[in-house]
């Protein structure tokens, strides 16, 4: 099937097809022709399967064939996120597949000050992306009214959910018009968004993908069994071995993240980080970097494993294994996205291996293993280009950011 079955505006055909959008995905095929009818659609989907597009594509063509409403009117679709970066992100998508529709986009977040997004929202806005905590801030101040909304969308909902707006996506909903169409989007599905969602919706197209393969078939999954300390030396060498590839570590906190962009300078190897203690100006300066491949290794905390599209990432590497094992999909689904080869390698030392095996429990298999003998164990620490005589004092360092860590948290409590 091609997307000009589905009946859609040919203007958004061609930005389609400009974008290289060939054929619908599962998602796509299954999502928008019930979005069409006005249906409610309640969709689980794995990340990396065009979920975006499963929704814009759509909503594109209903508003656009009404008339363009002006300020007066208000604006006629929502779409919440949990992140400044996916709501950046999904506001490039509607802009491209509408850029010949006269639908006005726009995205509003916390972080950054408001008064520019007043005046712009004052200019008139037909689709809003927002975070929960800013949007409602707005509609308790009156600077947003919602009464006119049509469609209200909710993408990555158990994310959201996870970072506790909660509330705030509650509140939100008695703002909005009782009779709307809505959209759920979300990648894992359990009690607590179940319940959320059938509050929402009415009478739901429910959608499943892929439900027995949480991730990509053309993702290659390996772990190597390393010990916490020597971590640093193997992501050097991953680097060292493929000079040319897009490579996106993961680790626990924002301290290791630092720790480890440090430790891949002390050895030549230029790196970025982004996690919440960076401000929004230096998380979309270190996603644009590495999206043009100005950087070729980006260093993230969870933050930024959920929805963000960095396109062609070579390898995934969990330097730490996540805290909970559905992040590790959200995670490994940064790479191998569409049709391309994608590789995730997970370092597990001794104390994760608890974590790993409910990481193959939850994948429903278990991850190959990187066979590493000693001797080349013992390679990869002689060959680094670190000065291990400095180890000791790094460690030292380190238990001092911990307990640093450790003391903001408890006077926080």
């Amino acid at each position: 099937m091609k997307f000009e079955d589905f009946g859609i505006d040919p203007e958004i055909v061609k930005s389609i097809q400009k974008l290289g959008f060939k054929r619908p995905t599962d998602i796509q095929y299954k999502s928008i022709p019930p979005i069409l009818k006005g249906e409610d659609v309640l969709a689980i989907a794995q990340t990396g399967t065009g979920k975006t597009a499963a929704f814009a594509i759509p909503v594109l063509h209903v508003l656009g064939r009404k008339k363009i409403a002006k300020r007066a009117d208000g604006v006629k679709c929502i779409v919440m996120v949990p992140t400044h970066e996916l709501a950046s992100q999904i506001t490039e998508v509607f802009e491209q597949i509408g850029k010949h529709s006269g639908l006005k986009s726009y995205c509003i977040f916390g972080g950054v000050k408001q008064d520019p997004q007043i005046a712009r929202l004052e200019k008139g806005v037909d689709i809003l992306v927002a975070t929960p905590g800013r949007m409602f801030d707005l509609v308790s101040q009156g600077h947003l009214r919602l009464n006119r909304v049509e469609i209200l969308i909710l993408d990555e909902a158990d994310h959201m959910l996870d970072l506790g707006f909660l509330k705030d996506i509650q509140d939100m909903m008695r703002f909005l018009p009782k009779k709307r169409q809505t959209l759920f989007f979300s990648a894992t599905i359990d009690k607590k968004i179940k319940k959320l969602a059938y509050s929402l919706v009415t009478k739901p197209i429910r959608i499943q993908i892929s439900p027995k393969n949480p991730v990509a078939r053309n993702v290659t999954h390996s772990v190597a069994f390393i010990q916490m300390d020597d971590k640093r030396f193997f992501l050097e060498r991953v680097v060292q071995e493929n000079p040319d590839s897009k490579i996106l570590v993961f680790v626990r906190t924002k301290v290791r993240a630092e720790r480890v962009c440090k430790a891949m300078e002390r050895v030549g190897i230029k790196s970025m980080t982004i996690h919440s203690d960076k401000n929004q100006q230096e998380r979309f300066d270190a996603l644009n970097q590495f999206r043009k491949k100005e950087v070729k290794m980006l260093i993230a905390t969870d933050v930024s494993a959920r929805g963000i599209d960095i396109p062609n990432v070579d390898y995934v590497v969990n330097y730490d294994l996540p805290e909970r094992s559905e992040n590790y999909v959200h995670r490994v689904g940064r790479t191998g996205r569409g049709t391309q080869k994608g590789f995730a390698v997970s370092f597990c030392s001794d104390e994760e291996k608890e974590v790993l095996s409910e990481i193959e429990e939850f994948l429903g298999k278990e991850i190959e293993v990187m066979t590493i003998d000693k001797s080349e164990y013992a390679d990869t620490l002689d060959l680094t280009q670190e000065k291990i005589g400095d180890w000791k004092s790094l460690l030292l360092e380190d238990e001092k950011e911990q307990k640093q860590v450790k003391r903001k948290k408890k006077k926080k409590k």
